[in-house]
């Protein structure tokens, strides 16, 4: 499973980084982003940064996309 983030659409509430700390993190520009094996995919972030998530913390992801309250995490399933 990958997961990304739409900047565009973030409300910065940070439920995600909350909910699924090691795939989500908000930045000092007040926009969640999503990590990869620890590293901030930030640059360019969006689509562009999609990054894979670990099994096991699959469920929390997807927790984490429902909560959103911009609807701005997307999940493809592999």
């Amino acid at each position: 499973m990958k997961v990304w983030i739409d900047q565009d659409l973030c409300t910065g509430d940070g439920l995600c980084e909350e909910i699924a700390p090691a795939v989500f993190t908000l930045l000092d520009d007040g926009l969640a982003y999503v990590k990869d094996d620890g590293a901030v995919l930030n640059d360019p972030g969006g689509s562009a940064a999609m990054a894979a998530v670990p099994a096991d913390l699959e469920d929390a992801a997807v927790e984490a996309s429902e909560e959103c309250p911009g609807e701005c995490i997307f999940i493809e399933r592999d």
